[in-house]
């Protein structure tokens, strides 16, 4: 039986990631690149974590923070939630995701809205930045309760007067 991909594409490790970790390879898209880093943290591939930074971040990279991260946090999936260009053609790329994992005994999420980009010369595509996520818009469930209006507990009572 092979080894599913960490990146939770469905494919076999070897298939899908593992042939841009181990530099067979370069990922055609940002979003190959953004699932190619996730299965790094999974197996712990830091050299390939720092590779694919920008090149002027790849100096800071703190590969003793990364691998203790990478090798004490149990990871439980990876969720694309948005991929804006970062295509075969494109020269910029935002991958929005969500990974899971546990640490410290707690689940938890890392949810980022990551950009890519592409090295001039040898044209494969680097991490950029992490950005937040873009926030949701807040859309109410009850219809808008005005002051003078009566109060949706029953009292009788006006809004105001009541719970608001």
């Amino acid at each position: 039986m092979t080894d599913p991909c960490p990146c939770g594409s469905g494919k076999p490790y070897a298939a899908c990631c593992r042939r841009y970790i181990s530099r067979t390879e370069q990922p055609p898209t940002a979003e190959a690149l953004m699932r190619s880093r996730y299965s790094a943290y999974v197996k712990a591939e830091l050299g390939y974590l720092r590779d694919t930074l920008a090149p002027q971040d790849r100096p800071q990279f703190d590969e003793a923070a990364a691998r203790k991260w990478a090798v004490e946090s149990q990871w439980k999936g990876l969720e694309i939630l948005e991929v804006e260009r970062g295509g075969p053609a494109d020269e910029e790329g935002t991958v929005v995701f969500l990974a899971r994992y546990a640490a410290a005994g707690a689940d938890r999420e890392h949810r980022e809205r990551a950009t890519f980009k592409r090295e001039p010369e040898s044209r494969a595509w680097y991490f950029d930045e992490a950005l937040a996520p873009k926030a949701q818009p807040v859309v109410r469930e009850a219809p808008k309760v005005g002051r003078n209006d009566p109060c949706p507990c029953g009292s009788g009572k006006k809004h105001k007067k009541c719970c608001g």
